[in-house]
């Protein structure tokens, strides 16, 4: 219930507020007189003096929100002092101001001056308050007790950055421009074999030395070379049908075999077995435990052998030919490609998974689950497909190309999403190899440039791939 004090007044003052805590007061000045309304606790009215008599008037209720949680310790104000007006009062003001910003502001005044500031329009000013070492985030400034965190939410990664130039380049002469050739490949020792013209050399990476391996003579010419699984020995394809097999560390020959009646131009390793194809349409498989030449043949291509890969676990052997069709021995055919297919990859981290490309007429890379032949999709790249990688540090595969952008692609799988576009070749790409660690690959193409790229993260830290400065930058020969 009101009491007599309150209803005797007419005000309805809030509890622990009394009359002489609400004072109507006119100044008067030299030209002009104004009103203001003064609003204190009752402890701070034995401070304040009126300058002038109080004259009675009627006024309504007055909400004066509390500012003790407003963080107004963020503001500041300007370093400028604005001149007291005529007939001001520095204690007014300075009461004024503590009740609305609290009573540490009241009692500021700036350095070397003992009168407090006067505020104009321009009084806040918005001051930066300095984060922990440990947040890379300023602090809301709605306060900590506003329901909302710094660590509620986490920037997005950002995307991995692959150079858009490589860090090395070769100059490899005598590369042939051929689309059913197999000239480049990369051993497990770190060793890179480049077939040129009718030579065969090697270049190891770790200190670019390279190395002639072998000659074949005027009347022959390198068709296809692949390392061995270990890296110790390598398979050479040549022109008049033979498959060589050679010692890579100590340059020596090891074996010969027949059975080819025209050029070989791809190879392929599994534990082993060694899986020759041939413009004769035929797959020969060597057996280097056994004395004759080969020891089985398969036969269902139309047309030239040009791709060949066997799956990871050596059950599947998949090849692919200029009669626009891969298979796998010869349990499955798969004939959606309408150009020749030299482009076949194993998925690493997916059995069953298979990924081909076919030339300049489909343009396609397509995705096959070798289980029931079913076609798991189909993305048309633009140009013809020359090679494909699948990464095996991370679920990405790379692709080259020809006709007629001649660009390097780098897709996420199974998205398709393109990671990157790399372009330099002038000719289209037509050999691809990948180093040991998986990170980088080595590009080569009519243009007689062997090209290396940093594109894959490594295994253990998948971070934008940078360049380790193991190559310097600049053109060397590698014969």
């Amino acid at each position: 219930m009101d009491s007599p004090q309150r209803r005797k007044s007419g005000l309805n003052l809030p509890a622990g507020m009394n009359e002489t805590s609400l004072r109507l007061e006119t100044f008067s000045g030299s030209s002009s007189s104004f009103r203001t309304v003064s609003i204190s606790s009752p402890r701070m009215i034995s401070s304040l003096t009126s300058p002038s008599s109080s004259k009675s008037s009627t006024c309504s209720d007055r909400f004066i929100p509390c500012r003790s949680s407003s963080r107004l310790h963020t503001f500041g104000l300007i370093d400028k002092e604005s001149p007291a007006k005529e007939g001001g009062n520095e204690t007014y003001s300075r009461i004024l101001r503590s009740e609305l910003f609290g009573s540490d502001f009241g009692s500021f005044s700036p350095a070397g001056q003992g009168s407090p500031m006067s505020p104009n329009k321009n009084m806040l000013r918005f001051k930066t308050e300095h984060s922990g070492p440990n947040s890379p985030y300023s602090p809301s400034i709605l306060g900590q007790d506003s329901g909302f965190s710094n660590e509620a939410s986490t920037p997005p990664k950002p995307p991995r950055k692959v150079p858009k130039t490589p860090h090395k380049v070769l100059d490899a002469p005598s590369l042939q421009d051929d689309f059913y050739l197999n000239l480049v490949d990369w051993s497990s020792q770190n060793v890179l074999a480049v077939g040129l013209g009718t030579c065969v050399y090697l270049w190891t990476a770790s200190n670019s030395k390279v190395t002639k391996l072998c000659d074949l003579g005027p009347n022959d010419s390198v068709c296809g070379v692949q390392w061995t699984r270990e890296g110790s020995y390598i398979s050479i394809g040549t022109n008049l049908g033979q498959v060589q097999v050679w010692d890579g560390t100590q340059c020596k020959r090891v074996r010969t075999m027949g059975g080819h009646q025209t050029r070989t131009g791809v190879l392929a390793w599994n534990s082993r077995i060694l899986s020759s194809g041939s413009r004769d349409r035929n797959i020969l498989q060597h057996d280097l435990r056994v004395s004759s030449d080969y020891v089985s043949k398969l036969v269902g291509h139309k047309s030239e052998v040009c791709g060949l890969k066997w799956s990871h676990d050596d059950r599947e052997l998949a090849s692919g030919g200029n009669d626009n069709q891969h298979s796998q021995q010869p349990i499955l055919k798969l004939t959606e490609h309408t150009a020749a297919v030299k482009a076949i990859a194993w998925s690493p981290h997916q059995s069953n998974l298979l990924a081909s490309g076919g030339g300049t007429a489909d343009r396609c890379i397509r995705f096959w689950n070798t289980t029931n032949g079913h076609q798991l999709n189909s993305i048309d790249t633009g140009s013809q497909v020359c090679n494909l990688s699948w990464s095996k540090n991370v679920n990405e595969l790379v692709s080259t190309h020809g006709y007629s952008q001649n660009q390097i692609m780098v897709w996420k799988y199974p998205s398709m999403a393109k990671v990157a576009t790399l372009t330099g070749h002038s000719l289209r790409v037509l050999y691809l190899a990948m180093s040991p660690d998986g990170q980088t690959i080595v590009t080569g193409a009519g243009d007689e440039t062997l090209r290396f790229w940093n594109v894959f993260p490594s295994v253990k830290t998948p971070t934008p791939v940078k360049d380790t400065g193991l190559w310097s930058l600049g053109r060397t020969y590698i014969r």
